[in-house]
């Protein structure tokens, strides 16, 4: 199944070549930024995997009032700009607000609009009017041909730059199921698709009267080559130095230096996945 190519950076999704997203949650500090960045960049250039790299100046859609949110739209834009500089790297960094669109397209290759506000029309409207790059991740309630709609909104905005991502479905309390059927429907559209396989762990909302979201780290690897067999165009993963100590998304993020054995596996896995198409 053919899609349209969108560039970024140097990356290509739609391409022969599995491009991978990959940061810390939510920017920690500037040295943080930098040195995930310097280091994510040696492994997949190892691995000679297309990077993308990816941190929040704001998490917005916390849990707790208490949570660490990042260091917001100015200074994180910033950080991220001296650390596109210096780390020579393609960047992601998602949005909440339509104000904050313009701003982020001056800094940033790919913008994203985050799944709970996926249904948001002025988000989507002011997102593609910059002409960047828009990752939309299909919301944890919608089915994968909703966003069709969430599609239509981008295209109507003179956008045709959209990549789609899949982070799991709401099941239950406190749990997401991850169809892989998601994947291969949403790609139907015409637009590459990419696998949240960090997100897709989470065990999302506070649960049995805690503060912050929980996930299951181990889920993250099967998950993730599931995705790379059905056939995808790439692989957004929170990754971190020290996970547990992580200020946001810790518990389903993985661990960094886990990272070259799994993106070896998931190399081998796509281009087999490609042959079989």
């Amino acid at each position: 199944m053919s899609v349209a190519e969108i560039k970024a950076g140097d990356a290509v999704f739609g391409g022969p070549a599995l491009v991978i997203i990959a940061g810390p949650c939510v920017i920690e500090s500037y040295e943080s930024c930098l040195r995930h960045a310097t280091r994510l960049a040696e492994i997949t250039r190892r691995a000679k995997l297309p990077f993308i790299f990816k941190s929040s100046f704001d998490k917005a859609n916390r849990t707790s009032l208490s949570s660490f949110r990042g260091p917001g739209l100015v200074e994180g834009l910033e950080i991220l700009a001296r650390v596109k500089r210096e780390a020579g790297v393609a960047l992601l960094t998602d949005i909440h607000e339509p104000a904050q669109a313009a701003l982020a397209a001056k800094v940033v290759d790919v913008i994203q609009i985050p799944a709970l506000l996926s249904r948001q029309t002025d988000l989507i409207d002011a997102a593609a009017k910059t002409g960047c790059a828009i990752n939309i991740k299909k919301g944890q309630f919608l089915a994968p041909w909703d966003m069709k709609a969430v599609v239509a909104k981008a295209e109507s905005a003179g956008n045709r730059r959209l990549i789609l991502t899949e982070r799991g479905f709401s099941f239950g309390y406190n749990n997401l199921v991850s169809d892989m059927r998601s994947l291969v429907i949403m790609r139907g559209f015409g637009y590459p698709v990419v696998f949240d396989a960090t997100h897709s762990a989470q065990l999302p909302g506070a649960g049995a009267g805690g503060e912050r979201s929980g996930g299951q780290r181990e889920f993250v690897a099967p998950l993730a080559r599931a995705a790379a067999a059905v056939g995808i165009d790439g692989i957004f993963m929170e990754v971190h130095e020290d996970p547990d100590r992580a200020l946001s998304d810790g518990p389903n993020s993985y661990r960094l230096d886990e990272l070259p054995a799994l993106l070896d596996k998931l190399k081998r896995i796509h281009q087999l996945a490609r042959e079989a198409d």
